[in-house]
């Protein structure tokens, strides 16, 4: 049971960073597309930054789940939001 609102909870957050990219993306962008505004961010260095900016709405999620009481699932966004930064640490790393 537990593992399955872990898993419910890591899914939240995955969705809350991929919209959160997108917002970040789109309000920095200055009209460009999505995908535009992510090869410049790639090729001007800034694509981990924008992914951490995309990052905020995660701790939006957890405090949610924790007002409600859904531990595990905070758990879960925390997971993910821990995945994300090992991830964009490795990726700064080697660009």
């Amino acid at each position: 049971m537990h593992k399955k609102e872990i898993l419910k909870g890591m899914f939240v957050g995955l969705m809350a960073n991929s919209i959160g990219l997108l917002l970040a993306a789109t309000l920095l962008g200055q009209g460009d597309d999505f995908t535009t505004v992510i090869k410049a961010a790639y090729n001007e260095g800034f694509l981990g930054k924008l992914i951490s900016l995309g990052a905020i709405l995660n701790l939006i999620t957890f405090f949610i789940f924790i007002r409600k009481r859904q531990d595990y699932r905070a758990r879960g966004v925390l997971l993910i939001t821990i995945c994300i930064a090992i991830c964009t640490f490795i990726f700064k790393l080697f660009s």
